[in-house]
């Protein structure tokens, strides 16, 4: 969907406009064809060592990312920004990209299944729990749809914001323009919440999943008590805020387990728990197993 969202915008603005405002070319590590997870096979136009300049360059990868290592393409990558061109990427291409330092002193975001075991891995990035992020030379998506309104704001600081209604309309998207619709979509597409106050609820225990907060002082941000909060909670989900936020931090261990090399003691210490025992028993209630046999599996 990502690697298709990067495409088909560039294809519209040239078939709208009748112009040949863009040009493409797929640079795999090798010459040979990229199989999808899909199972569609996709057959580069360049190994790396051979690829052409490029304005852009947008790395696309699957949910494997923290673990890839693709030495060869990063040449190129570095050229291309030597000679003032922009790097980008979509879905969990951000690990790529931060492996290489590539993303030091920007922000940029990611797929947000992978954004807790990327916060652990590269502190001092700015992570931006958004769709997507433009800052300056560097372009990063959290993939899907969000690849496509990405790129619809790029087409839009080219060639005018017309076009990019046009292109939006094309797709029969309804395009997102502010940052902060951006984030609470994105919230609301994960969680599927209805409940403005709910989601605002979770969006302070995401926020807060570092240093983990209280429940009243939640509930005290919103002007709530915690009675109104736990009523509100069990009509969205039938469990309360302080259940809910337990298994929003096991979430959390479970995506650093599977993403991150920490020592799974470690998980349960970044997720709150400061007892091992505890934090076994917690994640055996939820998950059914140990920490350690997920991070095995």
């Amino acid at each position: 969907m990502a690697f298709s969202a990067i495409i088909e915008p560039l294809r519209a603005a040239n078939t709208i406009t009748g112009r040949r405002l863009y040009d493409w070319t797929i640079v795999a590590p090798d010459d040979a064809p990229v199989t999808a997870s899909n199972g569609i096979v996709v057959t580069p136009h360049h190994a790396a060592a051979k690829a052409p300049a490029a304005d852009y360059i947008m790395v696309c990868s699957g949910g494997d990312a923290d673990r890839l290592v693709a030495k060869k393409p990063l040449s190129w990558i570095r050229k291309t920004l030597r000679l003032g061109g922009n790097i980008g990427s979509v879905a969990d291409g951000a690990f790529y990209l931060a492996r290489a330092g590539l993303l030091d002193g920007f922000a940029c975001t990611l797929h947000w299944q992978s954004q807790p075991a990327f916060l652990e891995a590269f502190p001092h990035i700015k992570l931006a729990r958004e769709i997507f992020v433009i800052d300056r030379t560097r372009i990063t998506s959290a993939g899907g749809v969000g690849a496509l309104d990405m790129m619809v704001e790029l087409i839009g600081r080219h060639h005018g914001s017309e076009l990019a209604r046009q292109v939006a309309e094309w797709f029969v998207h309804d395009r997102i323009k502010a940052t902060a619709d951006r984030e609470r979509l994105q919230l609301r597409l994960r969680t599927g919440i209805r409940d403005d106050v709910v989601l605002k609820a979770v969006a302070e225990m995401e926020k807060a999943q570092d240093r983990p907060e209280e429940i009243s002082a939640i509930a005290a941000k919103l002007g709530l008590s915690i009675g109104q909060l736990e009523r509100l909670f069990k009509v969205e989900f039938g469990i309360g805020p302080a259940e809910y936020y337990r298994r929003f931090t096991l979430e959390k261990a479970r995506d650093l387990l599977i993403h991150s090399k920490m020592p799974v003691r470690e998980v349960g210490l970044a997720c709150g728990y400061q007892s091992f025992s505890s934090f076994v028993r917690a994640y055996r209630a939820v998950f059914g197993t140990t920490p350690g046999k997920a991070r095995r599996a």
